[in-house]
């Protein structure tokens, strides 16, 4: 049946209607939402070695040693004939030293950018050390806090061998029924009864405790006189937070007094709100036990060998690769002078996340851990690499 004339004419008022309508609804359609910026990349460009300031008057022989572990070690592929060459030079021929890194290396300054920006070479220098403290291998007295060794129901993933594409990305967690579940985090971990049994040692300083897991790794002089390491062996997976920001947000200090000194005599002097303030941090450190067969070298960084006082420095592995040489120009904490030399990437660290950003290794002890916990200064650094190779990363 054909519709008849009046019906053709409610159709189109009703046509003109709904346009009407879908003009309205048009012209009140909200903007799309902004593009996300885009994030800094890093970037490295050649520079003359006249160029890095302080480089002439660095005592390399300082680090060649350092630098000769980094070789014995795990290095990148296109270090493998400069690793040889080093091990033909005298560990006290600072000259030759010298004559061989200009002659077979070359420095590419690190700066990071977004692109189409101008790009920073300036980033967040920091330090850190081997505590010392006080331990029985059993509880009682004043030996009340304990060091953990991992967890038997601590899971690791890597999700790179599951998609490629997240190479070296890994997750922690455990199972619950057939799911993979966060870990617990310390104020869940806090009672030690999930733990209990895997206690190494009893410490006497809860306070203590905590830095050490900060550090990564420390020394403890036990109850019979001996000496043991707790190495870094693993982390609960949860996100590392610094209780120093926590202090900060609540006004408990400012941002200038928020170093490791002022933090440790705020704990002490507030026990009542120590347990809040620690557990603020959820990640959690364990540990394996280490003899100590030479007192004069550091634990053991992610690269797997020992660390350097001075010459060591923790990078993110994501962007510089384990091992390599860098150079270091920033603040001394101390004297305020410039602190320019020669260091390797031999380890990594929680908070050390971008191209320009290093935490130098201070050494074993009270005074180490005091030029460490002041420790905090612009800094730049440069990369040395290979003279006919070209660094990963270098074509962003």
């Amino acid at each position: 049946m054909r519709p008849g004339v009046r019906e053709i004419a409610a159709s189109a008022r009703a046509a003109g209607v709904i346009a009407l309508f879908a003009l309205a609804a048009c012209s009140i359609t909200p903007p799309a939402p902004p593009k996300p910026p885009l994030p800094p990349v890093p970037r490295f460009d050649v520079v003359q070695w006249s160029h890095v300031p302080g480089w002439s008057d660095d005592a390399l022989t300082e680090a060649w040693p350092a630098l000769l572990s980094s070789c014995a070690a795990r290095m990148p592929a296109d270090w493998r004939d400069s690793c040889i060459a080093a091990r033909a030079i005298s560990r006290e021929d600072a000259v030759a030293q010298r004559k061989w890194m200009e002659s077979s290396l070359r420095a590419w300054r690190i700066s990071v950018g977004v692109p189409g920006q101008k790009a920073t070479d300036t980033g967040r220098i920091t330090g850190y050390y081997e505590p010392i403290l006080n331990g029985a291998r059993t509880r009682g007295g004043v030996y009340q806090t304990p060091l953990y060794a991992v967890p038997d129901d601590l899971l690791t993933i890597e999700l790179g061998d599951l998609y490629p594409a997240l190479k070296g990305e890994r997750v922690r967690g455990k199972l619950q029924g057939r799911r993979v579940v966060p870990y617990p985090d310390r104020a869940q971990l806090a009672d030690g009864k999930a733990l209990a049994g895997k206690e190494l040692v009893w410490v006497d300083s809860p306070i203590d405790a905590f830095f050490l897991q900060i550090q990564g790794s420390g020394r403890i002089q036990l109850a019979d006189g001996t000496t043991v390491r707790m190495a870094y062996a693993d982390v609960n997976g949860q996100p590392y937070k610094a209780v120093g920001r926590a202090l900060v947000e609540k006004g408990d200090l400012t941002l200038e007094q928020s170093n490791s000194t002022n933090i440790r005599q705020w704990l002490a002097d507030h026990p009542d709100r120590q347990a809040e303030v620690l557990n603020s941090n959820p990640s959690v450190v364990f540990f394996r036990e280490e003899k100590i067969t030479d007192p004069n070298l550091g634990p053991r960084g992610a690269q797997g060998v020992p660390l350097t006082p001075g010459r060591s420095v923790a990078i993110d592995p994501r962007i510089l690769p384990l091992g390599v040489p860098l150079f270091l120009a920033t603040t001394d904490p101390v004297s305020g002078q410039p602190l320019r030399r020669l260091v390797l990437g031999q380890d990594t660290g929680g908070a050390i996340r971008g191209a320009i950003r290093a935490d130098l290794f201070f050494g074993s002890g009270t005074e180490a851990g005091e030029r460490a916990g002041r420790m905090r200064a612009d800094g730049r650094m440069w990369l040395l690499w290979p003279r006919d190779r070209v660094p990963p990363g270098a074509g962003n």
